[in-house]
Parts: structure tokens; C-alpha cells; sequence
């Protein structure tokens, strides 16, 4: 979508002005920083006010990290009181079962995305940190990478869809260990405007490339480097290397344990179990909760057909297991 430089220069001033009020309404002792595009903003802020906030990287030892080399640029950059923590294997064994616990789901995605944020969280709880910052809300808020073939009208609804249903692990977890989150971008004022922006504002064109919250990278293009601020987007399980987790578990099950268990599952549960790292997360769900059917039952809903857990949802998604669509 073609723009104008007028439909948005006297927006550029305002952005920043707005970011850093929201920042100030939601001060927290520690930050998750992956050196995105939203954590990245919050930190340009934060610093102003508390320069030596703690801030903590996450990064699979077997995996491939994409947030690291941006994490470096902006540690310079802002000076952060900064450190990067690298977990192992072991460690997302030990929490697993933790990360379904808080989460109350199997949701591979979810718990993969979700066991960095965790192990994190139980860290900076260590040094004392009781509130942390995160970049929640301005994905759901401005857009996804998947969504940009979609029209004008159906990236509204889908926003709109996305907006009535989002949740965001980060917030369970927390307060599974007696902390709170800070989402600047999930406070009512940052909502509110986003929400009306035009969307040629949030998605657009820079340097032949489509990027999503276009509007606050411009803002922020002359603040920060321009090779972070207009960063590729990265999913947290990209950025933290924890994608390898799909494929990870595999030894942990032979051929014929996965199809043993899986078959006494469907059997005993009623539930269609899609991979071995599904199986190791379901293990423990079934151990903490009981049957999925039992655990969500009828509410008015739809069954999703994989694990028979009854969920609301206008987006055919299951907030359980992570089937699509359901």
C-alpha cells in the first residue's frame, strides 16, 4: 500500500512520546530481552529511568539463536546491565513439566515458545527480581508475517479475532512463581491507538521488503540502529534457538515406544497425539491434570477433535494441544 509521507510525518514525534508513558505506567525490576522489535523500543525507554535494569537473554545451546548477534548490537548501544543465559537440554527436561503446570495445556508451540520465558523468569526471580518487562501484545496489535497476502478486510478480522481471544503464556508463568508481568504495549492507552491505526500503517513497504509495525520502526529509525530496528521478524522459538525442540525429543522415545504410547493414548483418552515432543509434553499434562476431556469439559464450545478438550474459540484454533483448525 502506497503512502504518503504526509498521512503519517506528524505521527513520528507522538510515537515516541506515547511508548515511553506506557513504559513508565508499567516500571518493572527485570526485562526478557531478545532485541526485537518491541523489546528492543521498551528498552530505548526503560533506560531512561532505570539504567541498570537487569536485562536477561535466553539461548538453546543446541539450537540456532537468531536474536544473539542483535542482542550484542543493542547491549552496546544502550549500555545494558546485561546478560545472556544459555540452557541445556537437561534444563527443559527439568521444566517441563513445570511450563504444562503454569500453562495447563501440551501445546508444543506453545510450551517451545513458552520454556525460554520460563527458565528466565526463574532466574531474574533469583536476583530478586519481582516484575519484568516483556514485549507482549504488539505482534497480536500490529500484525503477523503470515498475514500480509490477506486483504485490507480480512486482515481486519482476523486482527479482530486475534484481539477477542489473545492470552499471552508470559502471564501464568509469572504468577506461578509469585511475579508479575509488565507489557507496555498491553496497557489500555498503547491498545487503544494501535487499535484505530490504519492498516497501511502497521504493514508496509521498506527498502522493497514487508514489514509488520511498520509505523513504530519509522518512528524509531533515526533512535535506534537501523539493522535492529528493522530487523526480519523472529518467532520466539527462532530467536532463542528453541525450534530445534521439535525434532529434538526424538531419541527420547524409540519408534515402537511412540507408537505403543500413542495408540494406548487414543485408546484410553481418546486422544490423537501428533509427534514425540506432543508425547513428553501430554505425559505430563496427563500425570498434573487427568484427561484433557475431563480436565475442559463441555462449556458450550467446540470439542476439538484431537484431544476432546471443549474450547472457545472463533479462530478454529485449540488452545490445549495446539490443533489447527479444529
Amino acid at each position: 500500500m502506497a503512502l504518503d509521507e504526509k498521512e503519517y510525518i506528524n505521527l513520528l514525534p507522538e510515537i515516541p512520546a506515547l511508548v515511553n508513558k506506557v513504559v513508565q505506567r508499567n516500571m518493572a525490576d527485570g526485562f526478557l530481552f531478545s532485541a526485537g522489535t518491541d523489546t528492543t523500543i521498551i528498552a530505548y525507554e526503560a533506560i531512561k529511568y532505570k539504567p541498570t535494569i537487569p536485562c536477561l537473554t535466553l539461548a538453546f545451546k543446541h539450537g540456532n539463536p537468531k536474536d544473539t548477534e542483535y542482542v550484542k548490537k543493542m547491549v552496546a548501544f544502550l549500555k545494558l546491565n546485561h546478560e545472556t543465559h544459555v540452557f541445556d537440554r537437561d534444563e527443559v527436561l527439568s521444566n517441563a513439566p513445570k511450563v504444562v503446570k503454569a500453562l495447563k495445556k501440551f501445546d508444543p508451540m506453545e510450551i517451545r515458545n513458552s520454556m525460554p520465558v520460563y527458565i528466565g523468569l526463574t532466574l531474574l526471580k533469583k536476583k530478586g527480581v519481582k516484575s519484568v518487562f516483556t514485549g507482549d501484545a504488539l505482534d497480536e496489535l500490529f500484525g503477523y508475517p503470515w498475514q500480509f497476502h490477506l486483504s485490507e478486510a480480512e486482515f481486519k478480522q482476523k486482527q479482530e479475532e486475534m484481539w477477542a481471544e489473545m492470552g499471552f503464556s508470559s502471564i501464568p508463568m509469572a504468577e506461578s512463581l509469585d511475579m508479575s508481568i509488565k507489557a507496555p504495549f498491553l496497557d489500555p492507552l498503547f491498545m487503544d491507538w494501535a487499535k484505530k491505526l490504519p492498516i497501511k500503517l502497521k504493514i508496509n513497504m521498506h527498502e522493497g521488503i514487508r514489514y509488520s509495525k511498520w509505523i513504530l520502526r519509522k518512528a524509531y529509525e533515526n533512535l535506534i540502529p537501523k539493522e535492529v530496528i528493522w530487523r526480519p521478524k523472529a518467532p520466539l522459538e527462532e530467536g532463542t534457538g528453541t525450534a530445534v525442540l521439535r525434532t529434538f525429543f526424538d531419541k527420547e522415545y524409540t519408534d515402537q515406544e511412540f507408537a505403543e504410547k500413542k495408540k494406548a493414548i487414543l485408546e484410553e483418552d481418546d486422544v490423537k497425539i501428533q509427534d514425540k515432543e506432543q508425547l513428553l509434553y501430554y505425559e505430563h499434562f496427563r500425570k498434573l491434570f487427568g484427561k484433557p476431556s475431563e480436565v475442559y469439559p463441555d462449556n458450550g464450545g467446540i470439542q476439538c477433535p484431537y484431544c476432546k478438550s471443549y474450547v472457545k474459540t472463533r479462530i478454529q484454533f485449540c488452545k490445549v494441544c495446539g490443533a489447527y483448525p479444529i
